[in-house]
């Protein structure tokens, strides 16, 4: 489209399809974004070559060398069979609940309260069952009552039989008032044992409401810790949870000294247990320390999805620490060991070590730097060997170091492939 010329005007002719504005995409292409992944890649490249020239200009003539590091090892793996993992259980524990219904008047527990056996945990509302327990001790009072009142003429007609008889052979009495005087003594003896069953029952129907009172108190049923409430003031409890947002259980607990660990051991490598075989075990939140244990049960029983066999070792020393549903590595012995044998010893890789002039050392790295460390060597662990010197664990050592490396060299490590 072209603009005419007005006539005596020279103006220049302007092409408006020129001037118009083209409406597209505003995100950019694939293709526009892959120069810009090269241009950071070789961004990153670039950087990193510059860290290498720095390091390079900083220590120069430094040494690149394979490193290792100092851990902490115990003697008892010596005599390591078998390890597993599990989880730490207790063998005793419920789920304490009601046995009756009601709703929830008291907790006098919350999590990690020491309980004995029988002691009163929880209340249930009871002034009904109260009350009606109030009637029946009232009844039995009563039924006690008439039971003594109709002892009372129980005697009487004793009494006025044995003088009837007495009487009767003088004539001063007649048959009649003999014969009235033994159908009294009957139904005084009649009326005696109607008014005890009375008793009873009423006794009875006491006892029922005494238990109604006590299905109301929520006791701990063993020694043990409470691990969880289900359960808070104000809510409905029943005894098979049934109703809509009614509680059953009221808390958890667990009896600690009943603590154990249950491994899943490979159906594979069972030959190599026995009930009675010394363990160890170790918890993952209780790492400066082993525990002694010894196999208590093997279920006789394979998962098949697992093809594994559950494996119960019981804790022979108890720890406040270990908790229920703690991870646990279990290590099958081949011996009993003993306390010191459990007792955590610096280990480093044998290929760390280095002998020159007749003395064993090795060479630390720290900063870029070397220092070389005199250490006494002890026995094997494994793929470690023990060692004592002014080491501590997370250190980091040269790995097979060549006869040229000094105290003091300049390094660069690098982690052992």
């Amino acid at each position: 489209m072209t603009v005419p010329k007005p006539s005596g005007c020279e103006v220049q002719e302007i092409d408006l399809d020129k001037l118009r504005i083209k409406r597209g995409p505003l995100l950019p292409s694939t293709a526009a974004t892959q120069p810009r992944n090269i241009r950071w890649g070789w961004i990153a490249a670039a950087g990193l070559v510059v860290v290498v020239i720095g390091w390079r200009l900083l220590n120069p003539g430094a040494t690149p060398v394979e490193t290792t590091v100092a851990v902490t090892a115990f003697p008892s793996q010596e005599f390591s069979l078998l390890n597993a993992t599990g989880y730490v259980v207790a063998q005793r524990k419920a789920s304490v609940a009601s046995k009756g219904t009601g709703r929830l008047e008291w907790l006098g527990v919350v999590e990690g309260t020491v309980v004995k056996e029988g002691q009163v945990i929880a209340r249930l509302e009871s002034a009904d069952v109260e009350a009606q327990f109030g009637s029946a001790h009232a009844n039995v009072q009563v039924a006690t009552a008439q039971v003594n009142s109709i002892l009372a003429e129980l005697a009487d007609a004793e009494l006025a039989l044995g003088r009837t008889e007495e009487l009767r052979p003088r004539g001063m009495v007649s048959q009649a008032a003999l014969d009235d005087a033994k159908s009294r003594l009957v139904r005084a003896r009649a009326a005696v044992a109607s008014a005890r069953a009375s008793l009873a029952a009423a006794q009875a129907n006491e006892r029922y409401a005494q238990v109604s009172v006590e299905s109301t108190r929520i006791r701990a049923p063993f020694d043990g810790v409470i691990l969880s409430k289900t359960a808070n003031v104000g809510d409905v409890v029943t005894a098979l949870a049934s109703a809509a947002d009614s509680k059953g259980a009221v808390v958890v607990m667990a009896d600690m000294s009943t603590l154990e660990v249950e491994a899943d051991v490979s159906e594979s490598s069972i030959a190599s247990i026995r009930v009675g075989q010394p363990c160890e075990i170790q918890l993952d939140a209780i790492p400066d320390r082993r525990f002694q244990g010894v196999v208590s049960r093997i279920v006789p029983t394979v998962d098949r999805a697992k093809a594994t066999v559950m494996t119960k070792i019981r804790f022979t020393e108890s720890d406040p620490r270990i908790l229920p549903e703690m991870s646990a590595k279990a290590s099958f012995l081949s011996q009993a060991v003993s306390k010191e044998m459990q007792k955590p010893v610096l280990a480093v890789s044998p290929e760390a070590l280095v002998t020159r002039d007749g003395k064993t050392s090795v060479l630390v790295v720290h900063e870029g730097t070397l220092k070389e460390i005199p250490v006494k060597v002890g026995k094997n662990i494994g793929d470690v060997v023990i060692i004592t010197g002014p080491l501590k664990t997370g250190d980091v050592l040269v790995r097979k170091p060549a006869s040229s490396l000094r105290d003091g060299d300049s390094v660069i490590p690098r982690q052992a492939s």
